[in-house]
């Protein structure tokens, strides 16, 4: 009954496992608890460098003005009826770099005289060292510590190395506020649209206001002057043309007047009209030689009234449609956008850093990683005590019988009990990797289970170079008393426990870490129901594990996060050599423990 028991554990075993290849709600839970640290510390870590970052920087604030670009209407299309006009992207996109030239930025700096301005001229993005000296204000203010004689002394001493500003010459001076105003100006189209959005970003509300509706009144002054130079230019020239004109036409048309006293005949009579080269212009002639320069005369007059008029009341194709007014809250920083931004970015990274981690990480961590690295199955998991990182008392089982640690022993004592060897085990191997694993720990308690499910149990501490269950339920002074013939006398009962247990001492003595040794002294124990061999870990040397060879079957001790894997499959290959049964892994210290080896 209990073979048949044993095959249908071991066959819902197989199904849990398979059900375990893929990844699983339960594998990133696990994965989540397992990096809980990281992800929380990398976490706190951006949120500190948010909250430093909202601490040391200075508000700022953005006022906007929008302006319109108006299509010009050409000339001989005023009079006529209605017309549509547009303007393409180029042509808006070349307004906008008018905009943002320096010539734009000289006419507001010099208007405003922001050169002088130091609060102008001061940067928007304070050094890292600033920024600390921020801090330190802040944590002082907070503290209370203004008037401390410490701090009074640091800042004596610190105003004594503190250095002078460099002296800029006034080239120096407009060309640092010249890169301030442009890295302040932001200008946008709106759309697909002719309005323009002109931003400037600065230290003052006010300021920021000025200065973006100084930059929209240059750019249309800038239109005005433009055109203004350009119909004064234009003018001068035609000015000139029409004195010429002026001339000609008058020539003109007093060579018409005297042909027509000299002469007295009708128009067309082209007798004097013949004779080639030599001959002589007719009054038709010199009539429309002069009507044409009247023309031109009174044409070049009109467009000269033109430019003077232009001159004196010159027209911008723009013009400002939302004047910019004081901002009430800062544009930057934004506390809690950056630290909503830095609270993603801390998580972000945590899962990064804990993936890295993760795959970079060959230490046992799960039943799973033990069985698709090493091909043997998990007994157990037992997970940390009260103390996080404390292995476990000998006799937690007795102290805590309902923890969650008994439990997961009681399973694994179980699973032990169920494994499938030739024979019943009776006699049973307890080894680890190192000196350091909680292996005395899972041997006491797993002892005491035994012995507390009405089973005559013996320990015996076979781990003869560290022998640290010995020292700790029988005392140091055990290992001093002389060894009595035969072996069996030496047995003693260990205080305070149900179990009997011999001593380390009395294995070194006798030699039991040989095979044969070992396996006629368990000969003679017909009166224990089961018998537990604290083994040497393998950090002792392969060949104190020899013994194992004569037990029914043995138990890996592995430490979460702790056992590396190529030591544990070390350790398993030692075993399989001297021909021993291994009866699977027991996981202590698990951080992370499966649904199958959990609590019910």
């Amino acid at each position: 009954m209990d073979r048949v028991f044993a095959n249908q554990f071991h066959l819902n075993t197989d199904q849990a496992a398979v059900s375990q290849e893929f990844i699983g709600l339960s594998d990133i839970a696990g994965f989540l608890r397992r990096y809980v640290r990281t992800i929380l510390a990398c976490l706190a870590a951006a949120l500190v460098v948010a909250w430093f970052y909202n601490s040391t920087t200075d508000p700022v604030f953005t006022a906007t003005t929008q302006i319109l670009i108006e299509p010009k209407l050409p000339q001989h299309l005023q009079q006529g009826g209605e017309v549509n006009l547009s303007l393409d992207t180029a042509q808006v996109e070349s307004q906008i770099a008018v905009m943002q030239s320096e010539k734009i930025a000289a006419m507001v700096i010099d208007q405003l005289k922001l050169v002088d301005d130091p609060k102008f001229n001061r940067s928007h993005t304070p050094t890292l060292g600033e920024r600390f000296s921020k801090m330190t204000e802040l944590l002082v203010d907070a503290f209370g510590l203004r008037e401390s004689a410490w701090l009074a002394s640091v800042e004596e001493f610190g105003a004594g190395e503190e250095e002078k500003p460099a002296v800029l010459t006034d080239y120096q001076r407009a060309r640092l506020t010249t890169v301030i105003f442009r890295n302040g100006l932001d200008i946008r189209r709106v759309g697909v649209s002719y309005a323009i959005n002109i931003s400037f970003t600065s230290l003052n509300a006010e300021a920021a206001a000025k200065i973006a509706n100084a930059t929209a009144e240059a750019f249309v002054r800038e239109q005005i002057e433009t055109k203004a130079e350009a119909a004064k230019e234009g003018g001068a020239w035609l000015e000139k043309r029409l004195q010429q004109l002026k001339a000609q036409m008058n020539e003109a048309m007093a060579e018409a007047q005297e042909f027509r006293s000299r002469h007295d005949y009708s128009v067309g009579d082209g007798a004097e009209g013949e004779g080639g080269e030599n001959a002589v212009p007719t009054l038709e002639e010199l009539e429309v030689t002069a009507e044409t320069y009247r023309k031109m005369y009174e044409s070049f007059l009109h467009a000269y009234t033109n430019s003077v008029s232009q001159q004196s009341y010159p027209v911008a194709d723009a013009r400002v449609i939302t004047a910019a007014t004081a901002p009430l809250f800062p544009s930057a920083p934004r506390p809690k956008m950056m630290l909503a931004f830095a609270a993603v970015a801390g998580i972000v990274l945590g899962i990064g850093l804990s993936f890295v981690r993760h795959t970079f990480d060959w230490t046992i961590r799960s039943p799973r990683h033990i069985r698709d690295n090493l091909g043997i199955e998990c007994v157990g998991e037992l997970p940390p005590t009260a103390k996080w990182r404390e292995s476990g008392h000998v006799d937690e089982v007795v102290r805590h019988p309902h923890s969650r640690y008994s439990h997961s022993l009681r399973k694994a004592r179980t699973e032990i009990s169920l494994a499938e060897t030739n024979h019943p085990i009776k006699f049973l191997g307890i080894t680890a990797v190192s000196n350091d694993s909680p292996k005395s720990s899972v041997v006491s308690n797993l002892a005491t289970l035994y012995s507390m499910s009405g089973l005559k149990t013996l320990v015996i501490d076979a781990d003869v170079h560290h022998p640290a269950l010995t020292t700790r339920l029988l005392g140091h002074g055990v290992n001093e008393k002389p060894c009595q013939e035969p072996v069996k006398l030496n047995i003693v009962h260990a205080p305070g426990r149900p179990f009997d247990m011999l001593p380390s001492s009395v294995v070194d003595a006798r030699n039991l870490l040989a095979p044969r040794t070992m396996q006629a002294f368990l000969s003679e124990l017909v009166s224990y129901d089961i018998v537990i061999v604290d083994l040497p870990p393998l950090a002792s040397g392969a060949d104190r594990l020899a013994v194992s060879s004569v037990l029914d079957g043995v138990v890996m001790i592995a430490e979460w996060g702790k056992t590396h894997v190529d030591t544990l499959r070390e350790l398993v290959r030692t075993l399989q050599a001297s021909r021993t049964p291994t009866l699977g892994v027991l996981l202590t210290n698990a951080r992370a423990m499966t649904s199958r080896h959990r609590k019910a």
